[in-house]
């Protein structure tokens, strides 16, 4: 926000449509997202056939929101690094690595969320 610009209605609704338009990149543009989606497509299904508790709900949203937020995260990261530079360089290198890997470990997590949140209902 720049110095002198107050709260508005339409500032926030014209936020909320970059969002909007920053997730449809992701959605449109990576492949993984299309891979999340499915997978978090298939936990919904097992958590209405399975009829989990709202306990239980609350820990499987919690894991697809984690990590749908760290794919679009990195995905942002990558944005910027190919603006930075396009030819190789080791450290933007580095940097997409480290953010593919958060992704990597919110989706370890959501995957071990997962299996506890229907281990009983299965077994």
């Amino acid at each position: 926000m720049k110095q002198g610009e107050y709260f508005s209605i339409p500032g926030r609704i014209r936020a909320f449509g970059y969002a909007i338009v920053g997730l449809a990149h992701v959605f449109k543009t990576q492949h993984a997202m299309w891979f999340h989606s499915f997978t978090a497509a298939c936990v919904i299904s097992a958590g209405l056939y399975f009829n989990v508790s709202s306990t239980d709900w609350r820990w499987l949203v919690l894991a697809i929101t984690l990590v749908w937020g760290a794919e679009t995260m990195n995905t942002a990261v990558e944005i910027v690094c190919d603006a930075v530079s396009l030819n190789h360089h080791p450290l933007i290198g580095k940097s997409k690595d480290v953010a593919a890997g958060a992704v990597l470990v919110a989706a370890i997590g959501a995957a071990i969320i997962g299996a506890l949140v229907f281990w009983p209902y299965i077994f």
